[in-house]
């Protein structure tokens, strides 16, 4: 069968190994195989494009061909393999209990050597997590991630269902920005990661699908949990297929399973790697310490400065009115050249950079058309964009303007950001000039003049700072001198005043701020794709918080398995958050799509803390604001988008052995917030429609 490599994952930082097959024939045996191996370089999608058709491209500008012979058995299922075969295997496994660890003998099945090697290698070479779901053809893989758990060399988390086990995953990968592996079985197993691999790659976070497959001769016959697994994902997720380890030399099967442990802990994005296994499906493991004993190659860390890096000057004095915006991901980065150049900082609440002295806070309001300053908003000449913008429609009408210079800066996701046609240069690295050249001193001159950088910074900052302050939740300051007054009617106003405060009921914004305010540092915040999410954004002030989101294809899918892995990443031995508590804050639609992942702390796993905050309007309160809600009736828009419910969230949460706490009032709401008393609470909060 012809055999080349798949669709390569666009704009990679750097070039990531992968094998792959862009297609696989269902077929009968063939006495003679050709794959294709070689690193796949990143391959930019060229503006307005899409991404690259597959091709061989890598680091070297080889491709190496390994031709094999490959001779399976006649018959390789159970049920038609021959009595002595059978008899042989059973034999083999109950002389050697799987799992055990043993010199490596004849013993020793293919399929578990080669899960060994895979598994060990990317361990040594700096894997830490892989999250497993139980299954037959991946058996192998899953023995030798408990022999390495029980080695403490790696941390193993199981989980029964594959989608929810992907978004775990995903939720490691994005706290450790490490890679992480999600290993299942054949079948409709696979199909269930889809959805975390398509956020994973457009987000841009390492996770990387191990998925057992059937060997091609039970491929297209009507074989149990048989399908074509190679590039079940689309063409943007890269793959790689691997033919069934035995029917090469040992030390192929050796080779291959270290390149690709390589392309397992370096991937910067999403990957797929599917292992055909054949009969027997595992055996006594190999002696691990002649894996794992090697010491590590010596790797090249990633250069400050990389070769043909794109690097963009800046000078803060050139007078042209400069916006820093900076999306999902972005980074620290974003705030810093915010910081040194003295420009404005739109930073979105997942972006890393919500902090500083430069934070404007209601950027949505005042690049509205409605803005309170259109002096401001029309006077923006440049853009500088971090990471993935995605939780307003003013930014990317303001990268759109013909009167602006759009420059996005380092990797935005799977995709380049921005309409091409509007996109002046996309670069790396943004540096801070230090030339002084004169200057206006009035921000309100008109366009073409040079504007001084001092006064534009602080008009954006003042007139953020006057709408937050107007649309503050806070109460109003309390009449200290009242508590202390010796008029009996001045303190019961005062206790009757503290009295309303503590019972009010809880609103939106409200809530976030709540939840903002309870959050520290140490803690970690992931937010669901709700209504919520755009709330605080436009409210939270600046706090050098960890805050998770998927925000790459922002779907509600999954958000609850992701705040548990990152829950379990930040809390683990040796984080330097362990201390802290995860908080998730979520729509009731986002909750009761994922409750299923509520079900932790399974099988010995240790439970993270965790609270879910679930803001339970009834239905998807979202769509009221957006177009539909004018164009729709009223009864179409309850039953296709608004979908009410009436699920009991207790008990969906005392199902899975969740304490359920119901706040409605502010002082509920807080308590809540701050207890101590239970590790893992879902705060269900009552809000209006």
């Amino acid at each position: 069968m012809a055999l080349t490599t798949a669709s390569r994952r666009p704009e990679l930082p750097t070039p990531t190994l992968i094998r792959a097959l862009t297609t696989r024939t269902p077929a009968r045996p063939q006495s003679q195989t050709t794959t294709t191996i070689g690193p796949v370089a990143a391959c930019p999608v060229p503006d307005g494009g899409s991404p690259s058709k597959p091709g061989v491209l890598n680091d070297a500008g080889r491709v190496r061909e390994f031709a094999t012979t490959a001779q399976p058995p006649a018959a390789t299922s159970p049920a038609e393999a021959p009595a002595e075969q059978t008899a042989t295997s059973a034999s083999a496994s109950q002389s050697q209990s799987p799992g055990r660890s043993q010199p490596a003998d004849e013993r020793t099945a293919p399929s578990t050597a080669f899960a060994a090697r895979l598994l060990g290698e990317a361990v040594r070479l700096g894997m830490r997590d892989l999250v497993l779901c139980p299954g037959s053809r991946s058996q192998a893989l899953a023995l030798v991630a408990a022999e390495l758990e029980a080695r403490g060399r790696l941390r193993l988390h199981v989980r029964h269902d594959e989608r929810s086990a992907a978004f775990f995953a995903l939720g490691l990968a994005r706290e450790t920005a490490r890679g992480v592996a999600v290993v299942t079985t054949s079948g409709t197993a696979v199909a269930n990661l889809h959805p975390a691999m398509l956020e994973a790659f457009h987000a841009g976070v390492p996770l990387v699908a191990i998925t057992a497959d059937r060997p091609p001769e039970l491929v297209g016959v009507g074989a149990n949990q048989a399908t074509v697994q190679p590039g079940v994902f689309g063409p943007l997720v890269p793959f790689v297929d691997v033919p069934a380890p035995g029917g090469l030399d040992a030390s192929d099967d050796d080779r291959r399973a270290r390149e690709l442990a390589v392309s397992i802990t370096d991937t910067r994005g999403a990957l797929h790697v599917n292992v055909a296994f054949r009969d027997p499906l595992s055996s006594a493991l190999p002696d691990l310490d002649a894996v794992l004993g090697e010491a590590p190659p010596a790797r090249r860390e990633r250069a400050t400065v990389r070769e043909n890096e794109r690097v963009r000057t800046i000078d803060p004095a050139d007078g042209v009115p400069t916006l820093v915006v900076a999306g999902d991901l972005a980074g620290p980065d974003a705030e810093r050249v915010a910081h040194e150049a003295g420009l404005p900082l739109v930073a979105e609440v997942s972006s890393g950079s919500r902090f500083g002295r430069n934070l404007v806070i209601a950027y949505r309001e005042l690049l509205g058309h409605a803005s309170p300053s259109p002096e401001l908003r029309d006077l923006v000449g440049r853009v500088l964009v971090f990471g993935h913008p995605t939780l307003s429609r003013e930014v990317p009408a303001l990268v759109a303007r013909d009167d602006v210079e759009a420059i996005v800066v380092g990797p935005t996701g799977g995709e380049p950001y921005g309409p091409p046609a509007r996109v002046a240069e996309r670069v790396d690295r943004i540096e801070i000039a230090r030339n002084e050249t004169p200057r206006s001193t009035d921000v309100r001159a008109h366009r073409g003049e040079l504007v001084d950088p001092r006064a534009w910074l602080r008009a954006w900052v003042r007139a953020s700072h006057e709408l937050v302050a107007a649309a503050s939740s806070d109460p109003p300051a309390p009449d200290l001198n009242a508590v202390v007054s010796s008029a009996h009617a001045e303190r019961s106003r005062f206790a009757r005043g503290e009295l309303a405060v503590a019972r009010q009921s809880v609103t939106r914004e409200l809530l976030v701020d709540a939840v903002w305010r309870a959050t520290w540092p140490h803690d970690r915040l992931v937010l669901g794709a709700s209504r919520l999410v755009r709330v605080l954004d436009g409210r939270a002030t600046g706090k050098p918080l960890r805050v998770h989101a998927n925000r790459g294809l922002a779907g509600i899918d999954g958000t609850i398995a992701t705040a548990l892995g990152v829950a379990a990443a930040s809390q683990s031995d040796f984080a330097p958050s362990a201390a802290g508590v995860t908080r998730v804050l979520l729509g009731d639609l986002a909750f009761l799509h994922d409750a299923g992942s509520l079900l932790a702390g399974q099988g010995g796993e240790p439970a993270p803390r965790m609270q879910i905050i679930v803001g339970n309007d009834g239905g998807g309160t979202i769509f009221d604001g957006l177009e539909v809600g004018n164009s729709a009736g009223r009864a179409a828009l309850e039953r296709v988008l608004y979908t009410p419910h009436a699920a009991d969230l207790r008990a969906i949460a005392t199902a899975y052995g969740w304490h359920h706490i119901r706040a409605a009032t502010r002082a509920e709401l807080e308590a809540a917030l701050t207890s101590h008393e239970h590790e893992r609470i879902v705060v269900e909060v009552p809000l209006p429609r």
